[in-house]
């Protein structure tokens, strides 16, 4: 579940194929969205509050406009299940993680694949841009946490945890630290300065 940056709604995904879109406002009705084949993974609000993004197991992206029809547009690059989606803070580009053991960047302007990250060695389950978006953060059950540089497009930083892999990942607000959440049941702060 996410909720919108004004917080009046939350969109939701269960073990399903769609989506629901709800408004908390007394009475509202709720929108069900339709279009992915399979288990819808991961879904984020752009940061204007005006699409929401959605990863799944079809492994696909879709970008939902919000209103009543909820028509879509479909990306396609990853060869495997999407696992997480993020949007930039200024909702120029958006971040994917896959089974495919690839990160890839997507135009919002254009609305196409930019390039693809690559040097996990299995699946890659959470991608996480920085907040000012120069940095991507990703995690992958081959027990590594990479830290990437947009701009060069190359892996900057690696931590290892021998002990399990992390399934989730993200910065803090001031992007000096990065929490993990692991297979282990730990949580795990990192600090990149």
């Amino acid at each position: 579940a996410d909720f919108s940056p004004n917080c009046k709604q939350i969109a939701t995904a269960s073990w399903d194929t769609f989506l629901m879109l709800w408004s908390l406002k007394p009475h509202a009705r709720a929108y069900r969205y339709v279009g992915h084949k399979d288990v819808v993974t991961s879904l984020q609000f752009s940061p204007q509050g005006n699409l929401l993004a959605s990863a799944s197991r079809d492994r696909t992206v879709r970008l939902w406009v919000l209103d009543r029809k909820g028509k879509s547009s479909e990306f396609k690059a990853h060869t495997a299940p999407v696992r997480s989606v993020d949007f930039s803070a200024d909702g120029q580009l958006l971040v994917t993680a896959s089974e495919d053991k690839s990160i890839k960047v997507w135009s919002m302007f254009r609305q196409r694949f930019l390039y693809s990250l690559y040097r996990h060695t299995h699946w890659v389950r959470c991608a996480k841009f920085s907040p000012d978006g120069r940095l991507i953060v990703s995690c992958s059950e081959d027990k590594t946490i990479k830290i990437w540089d947009t701009t060069n497009k190359q892996c900057v930083n690696n931590f290892s945890d021998s002990v399990g892999f992390a399934n989730f990942v993200d910065f803090n607000p001031n992007g000096t630290c990065i929490a993990s959440a692991g297979s282990d049941h730990a949580v795990k702060i990192w600090d990149i300065r």
